[in-house]
């Protein structure tokens, strides 16, 4: 896959990042998927492609939780610009001429040093836009002048900006050359006015950050030549900063921060599911209004946030909003828009009828649709309306929504909204349930880094405070104990699993730091092949996602169809009655709690480890909630057997 329009990729235990892509206004986040596009027939698209894909997010395995196009949280200083490589006699004249030539707005004054220079630009828009304009493009009194963002050394650590990417680059060499340095936690694509790419990428350390500045930094590649610079790493400076500016001759060792304290307590944002609009680009100037009149009044009367992606996607027929509510203001102000939209269509002559479209994440599409399309025909039903839902073909690793298409009044339209959206939200509620319950049986596991829960995404809230801090179980804050998983998969799946010469699954091994085998198949037309996973529960976690998404990815599963698949675990067999219970009662609460089909065979022979098997069918958040719950019963058992020896041993001493 290629590179254009902001992806994010998170962390990489082995050596590779992930990548997975969103769309916010100015600043898109991409987590990148190092597997390949989802249609197995095509080809990766190019980064001049990737920019007329919609906004979203996704999960560096494909899971991808929720597309976001708001703008992510500004950064304080990404704003700052270092001018360097000026002569002595540059006076801030001089510059505010230069800016003025090239229409680039700037803040404030120029604060001209010796031979370099610092000035505030009005947002981190115009300050990409000032370093794609000047650096190593503009001569100032005969010198080139180097433009990049200026740093405090208490925020020069392990994040990075290379810029001059060739746009018909593809992820897989991205990701290679990253991957050379170090761990890659995350790699944001910018949006940008110019052909060549721009991405921010983080480290796990600052020496993997200062070998890629030293590596990186001018490194040809396809005839261009890369240009690499610290941007802010923010979690670096906890306390207010000191006021100095670091310089691009001046850079200092940058600091690590302090870990986080476990079971510190953190903020923690409200649930927010935007409802995201499709509207034709036509309407969208009467949705705003004459110098946004319109537009205050809809967020004022129903006390909402409302983005307009009016300046993304050029040309694209469709513009994408977004609106940040509660769930009833979210349905007012789809009312109020719906409204503007029939109207400015009635006095313009374009359309008898505007239908409503809303965007949805794939991953919640089929929880909506629901089994055999029930829920939908309900929905239709009880709403009177015609939906309607793209296909699973029109997505890319890209862009992970679905449009559904709504017809009929707008009473019943805004109705069908309400019902639409409250699939979506409780879809969305029960995935953070697993995934926090998830994050507290796997202290430490950083869900961002695994990708589950993209940083700075404002449509996806963070799981719970928990689940970067308190280990609620001691057992596995040693050493994590290697497990070894059986998940079995589709057997003409088995060659995108390997990849090209094997590389896809070694990719995999490496990112999930995990081994990762595929068991010959047990007769000659075996439906299912085993892979057999081994590895601590992260490992587990990350491999089993990777699996899970690019089986969706390669279309092994129809448009309507979740994921699921049979996992096998190995349990002692003499905790197997633990597992299930007295009267089946704890199998039927793990299948109550987790939703996924929990089986433990009986009249099983144990192996020759005493272990006997015990299966579980779901999709992967129910699979993995239901492996962890059984691993805990399982520690539970451990320990107490391992009570009753000291106890005994104690007892034989005295």
């Amino acid at each position: 896959m290629y590179l254009k329009e902001k992806k994010t990729l998170k962390k990489r235990q082995g050596k590779k990042p992930t990548k997975t892509l969103t769309k916010p206004r100015e600043n898109k986040r991409i987590k990148k998927n190092p597997a390949p596009v989802p249609k197995r027939s095509q080809g990766s698209p190019s980064l001049r492609q990737l920019r007329s894909s919609r906004d979203c997010r996704l999960l560096p395995f494909g899971l991808a939780i929720r597309g976001t196009p708001s703008s992510p949280p500004q950064t304080a200083t990404m704003n700052k610009l270092y001018i360097g490589n000026l002569n002595e006699s540059v006076t801030p004249a001089d510059l505010e001429k230069v800016f003025a030539e090239h229409k680039i707005s700037y803040s404030g004054q120029f604060l001209v040093k010796s031979g370099y220079a610092f000035v505030d630009c009005p947002d981190e828009h115009w300050a990409m836009k000032a370093i794609e304009t000047f650096s190593g493009k503009v001569e100032l009194q005969g010198k080139r002048l180097e433009i990049e963002h200026s740093v405090p050394k208490k925020q020069r650590s392990r994040k990075i900006q290379i810029r001059n990417i060739p746009p018909q680059l593809r992820w897989e060499v991205l990701d290679s050359l990253l991957a050379q340095y170090g761990t890659v936690e995350s790699c944001e694509q910018v949006n940008t006015e110019s052909e060549t790419a721009v991405v921010n990428v983080t480290y796990s350390n600052r020496e993997q950050t200062r070998q890629a500045i030293m590596k990186l930094n001018g490194h040809q590649l396809e005839n261009h030549s890369l240009k690499v610079s610290y941007i802010p790493d923010e979690q670096m400076a906890q306390g207010p900063e000191n006021g100095r500016r670091g310089g691009f001759n001046s850079r200092g060792q940058p600091r690590q921060g302090s870990p986080v304290v476990a079971g510190a307590p953190s903020k923690q944002q409200p649930v927010d599911i935007p409802l995201r609009l499709l509207v034709p680009t036509q309407y969208v100037g009467a949705i705003i209004g004459k110098e946004g009149a319109t537009i205050r009044n809809i967020t004022k009367q129903t006390q909402s946030k409302i983005d307009v992606h009016r300046k993304e996607n050029a040309g694209a027929a469709e513009k994408a909003i977004s609106v940040h509510s509660t769930p009833e203001g979210c349905s007012s102000a789809c009312k109020m828009i719906l409204e503007i939209m029939q109207k400015e269509a009635k006095d313009t002559k374009t359309a008898d009828e505007v239908p409503l479209k809303i965007l949805a994440h794939n991953n919640f599409v089929g929880r909506l649709i629901g089994k055999e399309g029930r829920n939908l025909k309900k929905v239709e039903q009880d709403t009177e309306t015609k939906i309607t839902i793209s296909s699973l073909q029109d997505l890319t690793l890209y862009n992970p929504e679905r449009t559904i298409t709504v017809k009929g009044s707008i009473e019943n339209c805004c109705k069908a909204e309400q019902e639409i959206m409250k699939k979506v939200r409780e879809a969305y509620e029960n995935d953070v349930a697993a995934m926090s319950l998830q994050s507290h049986l796997i202290p430490g596991l950083n869900l961002a880094a695994v990708g589950l829960f993209p940083a700075s995404s404002s449509a996806v809230p963070p799981p719970p405070s928990s689940v970067s801090g308190a280990a609620p179980y001691s057992s596995f804050m040693q050493a994590p104990e290697q497990e070894m998983v059986q998940v079995f998969i589709p057997a003409q799946a088995v060659g995108a699993i390997i990849g090209k010469k094997g590389q896809h699954i070694k990719q995999l091994s490496r990112f999930a730091s995990a081994s990762i085998k595929i068991a010959p198949p047990e007769t000659p037309d075996s439906k299912v092949r085993m892979v057999i996973i081994t590895g601590p529960p992260e490992a587990q976690f990350k491999a089993q996602g990777r699996i899970y998404g690019k089986l969706k990815e390669e279309n092994f599963f129809g448009p309507k169809e979740e994921v699921k698949l049979e996992t096998h675990i190995r349990v002692p067999a003499s905790a197997a009655g633990r597992v299930i219970g007295k009267g089946g009662k704890t199998v039927n609460e793990l299948q109550n709690l987790t939703a996924a089909e929990v089986v433990v065979p009986r009249d099983q022979t144990p192996d020759e480890n005493e272990q006997v098997i015990v299966k579980i069918i779901g999709h992967f958040y129910a699979s993995q909630m239901a492996q962890r719950k059984i691993r805990d019963i399982l520690a539970q058992v451990k320990q107490q057997h391992q009570k009753g020896q000291n106890n005994q041993t104690q007892a034989r001493r005295k």
